[in-house]
């Protein structure tokens, strides 16, 4: 098996009314993902490590500006073109549930918890 890319998808905007706080808050939970994947020899992927800089670059004025929805689900749908799973984290997450839904349209695993990843061997990883 060779090392797979994983989008890590939960809630970001959810329930955050956008309040910069929260939303840190929402993203440090999804990168608290990162690291298990990584030490099983996968690569972990969020999708607001794309969008935000592509959000900010496009001149947006922060979360909030309407160009945002132009880029956020945008960024996971073509993210998940190159992605080899999904690991969905807990919590209401309309762009979570997007980002399930298109990879099992697209025979993409699902998982719902760090331990179904597999781990690699370690000359593989």
């Amino acid at each position: 098996m060779k090392p797979q890319l994983i989008l890590i998808a939960g809630p970001y905007r959810s329930g955050t009314g956008d309040d910069p706080a929260l939303l840190d808050r929402n993203l440090k939970r999804l990168e608290e993902a990162a690291w298990p994947i990584f030490q099983k020899g996968h690569v972990p992927m969020i999708g607001e490590w794309v969008a935000l800089p592509v959000l900010s670059s496009a001149g947006a004025d922060g979360i909030a500006d309407p160009l945002a929805e132009q880029v956020l689900y945008p960024t996971a749908h073509r993210l998940l073109q190159h992605c080899d799973a999904v690991l969905r984290l807990p919590g209401d997450s309309t762009g979570a549930d997007l980002d399930v839904a298109i990879a099992r349209e697209r025979g993409i695993p699902v998982y719902t918890s760090l331990d179904e990843i597999p781990a690699l061997e370690a000359a593989d990883a």
